[in-house]
């Protein structure tokens, strides 16, 4: 038997982030697979024009491998997403925070003309689950200066049973053959005639060669390709996605949608 509680996912920019209960349990054989979360927020204190920083995330409870990776993969990316100098050692979500903290208040010290208040906003939710994978998102926007800040999608695949995470290389039995496949259904869906070059619509593919986006997710619907602003396009165009639905990504898979 399974019970969901979902999150609801409100923009950043548009409202404070409303951070609903979120539990997920799951029963199987020995409970190896058996997972649960509870809400997880790190943050700043209230203060008007002061650099903020809020982190609203599910965290996996109870002592299995599974629990463990989930929470180690989201803790590490949310700890990667507040780095601005690249020599950070924060260890945990407090030491990203205070260290995102830190580095505003070195920057600003250095040029205290310019000084603006900075802004990071982090939020998860289980953007897909079935009985052997969870697809985490991680939805973030960081602000350190300048014209704009930067908001993405981060998503983070785990094999339920194996408790492991899932790497691009973990998802497909042959990736070379999906790569292809996924190329003719971007021509399809940009209008990109197969015998031209993939950037000759306007794409900023490196080397003019199709590739897979870092960012690959499970949905409801099928296969999501999710390449962030700046990856194969102008900052301007925003991200660009591509769903492959399950029909015709199921042979690709190790991990088949089930209809």
């Amino acid at each position: 038997m399974m019970m969901y509680f979902y999150i609801k996912s409100i923009p950043y920019m548009k409202s404070k982030l409303t951070f609903l209960f979120l539990t997920v349990l799951l029963i199987g054989c020995n409970n190896k697979n058996s997972l649960s979360f509870e809400p997880l927020s790190v943050q700043t204190e209230a203060c008007e024009n002061c650099t903020s920083v809020q982190i609203d995330i599910p965290k996996a409870t109870g002592k299995t491998k599974l629990s463990t990776t989930i929470n180690s993969a989201l803790e590490g990316e949310i700890i990667a997403l507040l780095n601005f100098d690249e020599e950070s050692n924060a260890k945990n979500l407090e030491e990203a925070k205070d260290a995102f903290l830190n580095d505003h208040e070195v920057l600003s010290n250095k040029f205290l003309e310019e000084s603006i208040p900075w802004e990071a906003s982090v939020e998860g939710s289980i953007f897909f689950e079935n009985d052997e994978l969870i697809t985490i998102k991680l939805a973030s926007y960081i602000f350190t200066g300048g014209a704009h800040g930067y908001g993405t999608n981060r998503f983070l695949n785990f094999d339920k049973l194996k408790g492991i995470e899932l790497y691009q290389e973990n998802l497909f039995n042959n990736i070379k053959d999906f790569t292809l496949f996924a190329e003719s259904q971007f021509r399809r869906q940009e209008n990109i005639p197969a015998n031209n070059s993939i950037n000759s619509t306007g794409f900023m593919f490196e080397n003019e060669l199709f590739y897979l986006p870092s960012n690959i997710g499970y949905t409801e619907n099928g296969l999501l390709l999710f390449y962030e602003p700046y990856e194969i396009a102008s900052f301007a165009d925003g991200p660009i996605t591509l769903t492959i639905p399950y029909k015709e990504a199921n042979p690709f898979l190790k991990y088949p949608k089930k209809p």
